[in-house]
Formats: structure tokens, sequence, C-alpha cells
């Protein structure tokens, strides 16, 4: 039996938010933030853990992911085979 053949496996599809950084920032030189990339992943339904670090106020403003930033994150999530 040939391992190459075997479908990915839920845990080997899923790169770290470092992996995912590093590969925008070597094919198209940008840096992305964790919360570009999780505001990316949350479009493409992707689950996250409840974030433990939630604003005090329901009014509190966070920057969006610019589109050339979010291209570039969902070429990576492709790339690793997340969506």
């Amino acid at each position: 039996m040939n391992l190459d053949e075997l479908d990915l496996t839920a845990a080997e599809s899923k790169a770290t938010y470092e992996e995912i950084k590093a590969y925008v920032l070597e094919h198209t030189g940008l840096k992305v933030s964790h919360l570009y990339i999780a505001q990316v992943k949350q479009k493409y339904g992707i689950i996250e853990r409840e974030n433990y670090n939630k604003p005090k106020s329901e009014s509190s403003r966070q920057p969006k992911c610019p589109p050339e930033k979010e291209a570039a994150i969902t070429e990576a999530l492709k790339f690793f085979r997340m969506i």
C-alpha cells in the first residue's frame, strides 16, 4: 500500500497562524496579522475556538482585512488545503 495515495487527515490539513504568515510573506511580500487571518478563516466558516481576549464594550472597532491581504491569505489557506 502506497502512503501517498491516502487522503489528508484533518490534523494534517491545518496550518498554524505562523505557517500562514510565513507563506504569505514569502509569496507576496505582505505581512499579515493574526486578526486578518482569523477574519478570513471566519469568512470561510473555518471554526475557531472561543476568543478569551474579548473587547470590554460592544462598540469597540476592529480593523478590517484589506482586499489584497485577504486574497493572499485565501491563497495560503488553499495551499494548506484548509478551504
